[in-house]
């Protein structure tokens, strides 16, 4: 069993508020763990405006699985129109 762990931090530049940041990353958040059944939160800077992190992991028979699901989990939050990846740190245990 392996178990990876991601942390993006992204930048949101459309956003003038936090109403308006809260409402882009619960939407996030909530189709990355449906599309990719992953366990994921916002983790870090909660009071800025155009900033976020994320940290998400997955648990998969093995290393090779967990990989291949945070390449397209960095896949689908680059193809967002809203968001920025601005850092990605990565981990497999």
């Amino acid at each position: 069993m392996r178990v990876a762990v991601t942390v993006f931090e992204i930048h949101i530049p459309g956003v003038t508020s936090l109403k308006g940041k809260r409402k882009i990353i619960k939407s996030l958040i909530h189709r990355l763990r449906n599309r990719f059944n992953v366990s994921v939160s916002e983790t870090g800077y909660q009071d800025l405006w155009q900033r976020a992190e994320l940290g998400m992991a997955v648990i998969c028979h093995n290393g090779a699985g967990a990989d291949s699901i945070m390449e397209k989990i960095y896949t689908f939050i680059e193809a967002e129109n809203e968001i920025d990846i601005i850092a990605t740190r990565f981990e497999n245990f």
